[in-house]
C-alpha cells in the first residue's frame, strides 16, 4: 500500500477516516456529495467515515459503508494511506479497493450519489485530501 503525506506535520490528532473506492463492472467509481453544513461541504467524495474507539480498520470501513450505502463489503484491499493538513485540522484517509460486478446501494443518509468514469473524476469538485486517491486509480 502506498502512503502519501500532504503535509510534513501532521500529527497524531489526526482524524482517520476510512474510505472506500467502489468500482462496478462499468469501471466506474461511486462518489457521494457531501452535507452543505459539513467541513468539505457540498464536495463530491469516495464514501467512508471515521472509526470509533476499540474498531479494527475493516470492522470501522464495513460500519460506515453499511451505515451509509447499506452495501456489504464483499472483499476490499488496501489502496493507498493519506496524511492530509487542512491548517485547521488534519485528516489521515485509510482507502480500500472494491470490485463488485453489480453493487447494489442505497444512500441512507440522503446523500446524492452518482457512478462516475475514472477518467472524469478531476472534473468533479473534490476535497483536497483525495487528489493522491485520484491519482493512484488513474495511475493503476
Amino acid at each position: 500500500m502506498q502512503t502519501v503525506s500532504r503535509q510534513t506535520d501532521i500529527n497524531s490528532t489526526a482524524i482517520h477516516v476510512l474510505v472506500l473506492v467502489l468500482e462496478n463492472h462499468q469501471g466506474e467509481i461511486l462518489v457521494s456529495k457531501r452535507a452543505k453544513n459539513k467541513p468539505q461541504g457540498d464536495l463530491w467524495e469516495f464514501p467512508g467515515g471515521k472509526a470509533e474507539q476499540g474498531e479494527s480498520r475493516q470492522q470501522a470501513l464495513k460500519r460506515e459503508i453499511k451505515e451509509e450505502l447499506n452495501y456489504h463489503i464483499k472483499q476490499a484491499k488496501p489502496l493507498i494511506c493519506i496524511t492530509h493538513d487542512y491548517g485547521k485540522y488534519q485528516v489521515k484517509l485509510d482507502v480500500w479497493y472494491s470490485q463488485d460486478n453489480n453493487p447494489k446501494v442505497k444512500a441512507n443518509e440522503n446523500q446524492p450519489l452518482k457512478w462516475v468514469k475514472k477518467s472524469q473524476l478531476e472534473q468533479l469538485q473534490m476535497p483536497q485530501a483525495d487528489a493522491p486517491i485520484i491519482k493512484k486509480l488513474q495511475n493503476d
